[in-house]
């Protein structure tokens, strides 16, 4: 059988309190990815035939990201789910199969649950299948009525009797259509009610008419079925997944010291024997191997480390690192950096676009900013690689076993040989050939007593 979805889009997310009118309501992230991005992620794991997402407000930020997903169309007015669900009518109504229908703003929604759906729709050759869950408080949902365990109808809240009102099983808002019978009752859809929009959920109501066969299918973990509708929600929905993303990790023999405070987002790659220290985000691309210890209070993102690496209190972004480093604290290494084995960047170090050798210390105050540095070179406190002129950005080279000492400042571009030295506050613009020594510094001058002299001439100035 064939199968496809609809992922409804287009709403303008009034409660997200935006000013922005280019930012759609399903592009807020949870844990870095976007809401609508989640949902067509779990999608995309059912290898379905075709997936269309339908757009409107802020469309154009939707579209980007459903794009590599499947096919796009737009909702230009938004006038009610049957409304959107019309506008793939074009891609979707003279198919045969079976459509799901789910909305882009329930990024806890899961493949497996999306899969069980589908299989409970084919197995019991249903019509429509609705997902449903058990809560125990209901209040706001819209309430499933049956009939010898066939859907008769959704009652939303504000129809609720009594009787309905104590009813636990509430509509999640995912539905499994025939979608021949899909089309052909939205294309006999109108907009009788006070809001003069097109229900989906009237389409419901023309199924049972029609005798086709309407059931359900429970879910037990209610999570999935939330909707993102303000921020605060969207805060619910970045813990939920949150901690599903971590127990998942715990699972697999990753160590968090503190789960709650720890984020790792849904691209990320962990390895066994690594530990995850408090207050510690790994976000993007990243790929951490064995037995490495991260945090407290670190940021990676898009960062491809190998084993047995220190990291803590730092920020690294775009950046390789390899083997048995010691990183932090609080250094920032950003712009595509490359850390070889053995490395230690200590305190207070800034590393930009640059290829550090095996082996060497920079371990304080210091910033590299587009060289190559050799292995088992010393970097001294202080030191700068003056890389921008203000309008050019060039590269230096500090090559295998040299000593750059304390306070010292390369002017890029400037090569420091194989085994030389620089002497400790050194002004370098010029090559330093192999084995040299460079001195580049003016030589100091002692005036006696004229400490006091300066400092009368700095009282005098203060009155």
């Amino acid at each position: 059988m064939n199968k496809y979805a609809v992922v409804l889009a287009a709403g303008k997310g009034t409660r997200m309190k935006s000013t922005r009118e280019d930012v759609s309501k399903v592009s807020f992230p949870v844990l870095g990815r976007p809401m609508l991005q989640w949902v067509l992620e779990s999608l995309k794991q059912l290898s379905l035939d075709q997936i269309v997402t339908v757009v409107g407000f802020g469309g154009e930020c939707s579209k980007a990201i459903a794009e590599p997903y499947g096919d796009v169309v737009w909702q230009n007015e938004q006038k009610g789910t049957g409304h959107a669900v019309m506008m793939a009518a074009p891609l979707l109504e003279d198919k045969e199969g079976v459509t799901l229908i789910c909305c882009g703003d329930t990024p806890l929604l899961t493949d497996k649950t999306l899969s069980a759906l589908l299989s409970s729709h084919e197995t019991h050759h249903n019509d429509l299948t609705l997902l449903t869950a058990n809560v125990e408080d209901p209040y706001g949902y819209g309430r499933i009525i049956k009939n010898n365990g066939r859907v008769e109808r959704i009652v939303e809240q504000k129809d609720c009797t009594p009787d309905i009102d104590a009813i636990h099983e509430i509509n999640a808002g995912v539905y499994a259509f025939d979608n021949r019978e899909l089309f052909h009752c939205l294309s006999r859809l109108t907009p009788n009610n006070a809001a003069k929009e097109y229900y989906l959920t009237d389409v419901i109501a023309m199924f049972v008419e029609k005798g086709l066969r309407v059931s359900t299918f429970s879910i037990t973990d209610v999570s999935e079925t939330m909707g993102v509708n303000d921020r605060y929600q969207l805060s619910v929905a970045t813990k939920c997944m949150q901690r599903r993303i971590n127990k998942r990790w715990m699972i697999h023999g990753v160590t968090f010291e503190d789960p709650e405070t720890a984020y790792i987002g849904p691209e990320v790659k962990l390895s066994r024997d690594t530990i995850v220290r408090p207050n510690t985000h790994v976000l993007g691309k990243s790929w951490i191997g064995h037995e490495n210890i991260l945090g407290p209070d670190t940021y990676l993102e898009n960062v491809h480390m190998g084993e047995r690496n220190k990291v803590e209190y730092s920020h690294l972004v775009d950046v390789t690192v390899e083997d048995d480093c010691v990183l932090g604290p609080y250094l920032r290494v950003r712009g595509g950096a490359l850390i070889h084995s053995r490395t230690t960047l200590g305190n207070f170090n800034e590393i930009k676009n640059s290829e550090i050798g095996e082996g060497t210390f920079c371990s304080h105050l210091s910033y590299v900013g587009d060289a190559r540095v050799g292995k088992d070179v010393n970097i001294g406190c202080g030191t700068i690689v003056a890389n921008y002129d203000g309008v050019n950005k060039t590269r230096s080279t500090i090559e295998d076993g040299a000593f750059v000492g304390s306070g010292s400042i390369l002017i890029s571009p400037v090569t420091v040989g194989k085994d030389s030295f620089v002497a400790a506050g050194s002004v370098i613009n010029q090559d330093v050939p192999s084995g040299d020594m460079a001195i580049a510094r003016e030589k100091q001058q002692n005036k006696p007593g004229y400490a006091k002299i300066l400092k009368e001439k700095a009282k005098s100035k203060a009155k």
